[in-house]
């Protein structure tokens, strides 16, 4: 589409080495000057330790600047990242629908910080943003997990100390599988760079990989507070216990309470469907599944669905 620019851009890294080369065919002539020339160096290489002479940048770059106007740009999701496409029409028999613990689809999103974080199933986050550099427009980024993303399930998100926080698990009810319990389990990223990092969250490492912990939903309520489960399913004593806290820094039973699966399950917010007038029809079979805003632009994903599984999965953006 016309209105649709894509730029790969890749991170630049300024490095400057000075090499200095002297000729000491006279130093016996200039050993005063050498010396002096010694105590300087080195009370210069006493400030360099606190301030480095050598300053190296780095931050994350967009897959694409999107410039939505009334026609929308739509996306398909793949394990490599998102793939820019003319219509969903194009895709409805190209995808075989899978449980969707095993199906890669946005399955969480966020407006945060004047734009928009998605936690995409297998594969890791995306953002958009606002572009004000030279090229106007909304800034798609992706921050892939990789072949570790890949193996397991995302169990929930939370924005942790202003952090997105996405949760992996070892899914086993729909596909066994000889992975591992994912470790580290608890994810995020920022704008220094592409990659994904572990985030240490308290509450959740006070029950450790380690131990077969499994925990595999992490959500805010409508009540303000934040619960989770966390299921040991194999080993001399399997259990599953839930909690819910008002702050993920706690532990239990300090500001965290364990809660019985009854008060589990009343705090799971209601189903909803998400339309908007501006959104266009989607094929019989297909959703969406969830709508922020970032700048003048309206974000959806959609996603097709059957039963426990889904399809094809992307999102779309457009000018309302």
């Amino acid at each position: 589409m016309n209105n649709f620019t894509a730029k790969a851009k890749k991170a630049h890294e300024g490095d400057k080495v000075f090499k200095y080369s002297v000729v000491i065919s006279f130093v016996r002539l200039c050993a005063p000057l050498w010396l002096i020339f010694f105590l300087y160096c080195s009370c210069t290489r006493g400030v360099s330790d606190e301030t480095p002479a050598l300053i190296t940048w780095s931050g994350a770059y967009p897959m694409a600047i999107l410039q939505p106007g009334n026609h929308p740009l739509w996306f398909k999701l793949t394990e490599e990242g998102p793939v820019h496409i003319e219509t969903v029409e194009d895709i409805t028999e190209t995808y075989a629908l899978v449980p969707w613990p095993h199906a890669v689809h946005i399955c969480f999103l966020e407006e945060h910080n004047d734009g928009i974080v998605m936690v995409v199933n297998r594969y890791g986050f995306l953002s958009l943003s606002p572009n004000d550099g030279r090229e106007r427009g909304i800034a798609l980024y992706r921050f892939s997990g990789g072949d570790f993303w890949q193996q397991y399930s995302v169990g929930g998100f939370v924005l942790y100390q202003g952090n997105p926080a996405a949760v992996l698990y070892l899914d086993d009810r729909f596909i066994t599988s000889d992975a591992e319990l994912p470790q580290p389990r608890t994810w995020s990223f920022n704008m220094n760079s592409n990659a994904v990092f572990p985030l240490n969250i308290p509450a959740l490492q006070q029950f450790p990989e380690n131990e077969l912990w499994n925990i595999d939903i992490l959500r805010p309520a409508n009540d303000g507070l934040i619960y989770y489960r966390i299921a040991r399913r194999t080993g001399p004593e399997p259990r599953i216990r839930m909690f819910r806290t008002s702050d993920l820094s706690n532990t239990f039973p300090n500001g965290t309470e364990e809660i019985s699966i009854e008060t589990f399950y009343n705090s799971t917010p209601r189903e909803r469907e998400f339309s908007h007038p501006s959104l266009p029809p989607l094929p019989e079979g297909f959703v969406y599944t969830g709508i922020a805003r970032t700048g003048n632009s309206l974000f959806a994903a959609w996603e097709e669905q059957e039963d426990f599984s889904i399809g094809a999965a992307g999102f779309l953006v457009i000018k309302p």
